[in-house]
């Protein structure tokens, strides 16, 4: 559930989304492909499964689906890390 790619792209992900535009408004698949120099088919695998695992969020804009970190869940993730699992 939790394995980091060797790649290391969730995290860069992860990292993209807490940017300040992308903070605010979110990001599409795209965007975020086109940022990371990723495949789009690739950006969204990853965008999916840190969805399902809770870090990100969801909403739709101009009828596009725009990706947002959810610092409550990504908190909670790293308290259960910090307190070793």
């Amino acid at each position: 559930m939790l394995r980091t790619p060797v790649d290391g792209t969730r995290l860069r992900i992860l990292t993209l989304l807490r940017e300040q535009d992308a903070a605010a408004d979110g990001l599409t698949a795209e965007a975020v492909a086109a940022r990371l120099g990723l495949p789009r088919p690739a950006a969204l695998t990853h965008l999916r499964l840190l969805t399902a695992l809770g870090l990100l969020r969801t909403g739709r804009s101009a009828g596009r689906v725009r990706y947002r970190r959810d610092e409550a869940r990504i908190a909670e993730v790293t308290r259960l890390f910090e307190k070793g699992w």
